[in-house]
């Protein structure tokens, strides 16, 4: 049994246009993801989806051969990963970017009381919101100060104080 060396760690695309076709790919998923659809209600971020579909999907494409070798995936996959932690470098030091990048926590129940807009923005249906307050061992929502949905989709209650 020979091994074709050439044909598993040979490049046959341009690693430029890897590097642009990562790039894109990235950039589309970032806006549908973080600003599009922000958040959902007790799911794990969504940047973290982002990742893991579009790392598997190149991942996968380079070992079935789509590129022809794994160097060509090693390329796309570094690129993507970049870009997230770019992204996420980008936020941390450009505060004004953060909330373009990253939604800010966002008021569900203020002192007792649901705010229905609120809840209609995110698609938030008032036995998802109870679900999430029976987790905080709270069935009252009148024990409630505020309550926040954070912008990975968890919910932050803050209670009233006695």
């Amino acid at each position: 049994m020979d091994l074709n060396w050439s044909e598993i760690f040979g490049i046959t695309v341009s690693p430029l246009e890897l590097v642009v076709r990562g790039t894109a790919m990235y950039v589309f998923l970032f806006i549908i993801f973080r600003v599009v659809m922000k958040r959902r209600v007790g799911s794990i971020g969504m940047a973290d989806i982002l990742i893991l579909v579009i790392v598997a999907d190149a991942a996968q494409n380079g070992m079935a051969g789509d590129y022809r070798s794994v160097s060509e995936a090693f390329i796309l996959v570094g690129t993507i990963i970049f870009w997230n932690q770019f992204t996420d470098w980008l936020a941390y030091r450009v505060p004004a970017l953060r909330s373009v990048l990253e939604p800010a926590p966002l008021l569900l129940i203020d002192k007792g009381q649901i705010l229905w807009r609120n809840m209609r923005k995110e698609y938030m249906s008032e036995s998802e919101l109870l679900s999430k307050l029976r987790e905080h061992e709270i069935t009252n929502i009148k024990e409630i100060e505020k309550a926040y949905m954070e912008s990975d989709g968890q919910i932050t209650v803050l209670k009233k104080k006695s």
